[in-house]
């Protein structure tokens, strides 16, 4: 249930519709920098804040290395999510 992409194909995903992008990272590392077209639900927030995730729709999930995304994304596959992308690398990857 987990797919994952390098930051090269999360290129191409950014351009696809109906798919939901969510940086895992804490508010202040968002602020700092992030990708246009995501939003920030914070790892530590992740249980709580997944009902603001449709399960109809891919979910791409980004953090620093790749470490928490990865870990977002096995919270959200036992929330019942079926369509998830972990980007590998994360934003450190990210040019």
């Amino acid at each position: 249930g987990i797919k994952n992409i390098n930051t090269q194909e999360l290129k191409h995903q950014l351009t696809k519709k109906n798919t939901q992008f969510i940086d895992v990272r804490t508010a202040n590392e968002f602020r700092g920098n992030h990708i246009k077209g995501f939003i920030n639900i914070p790892l530590s927030d992740l249980q709580k804040r997944a009902p603001e995730l449709s399960k109809h729709q891919e979910v791409v999930v980004i953090c620093q290395s790749g470490m928490r995304s990865s870990k977002a994304s096995k919270v959200l596959k036992q929330l019942g999510y079926t369509n998830i992308t972990n980007v590998q690398g994360g934003m450190s990857a990210w040019r």
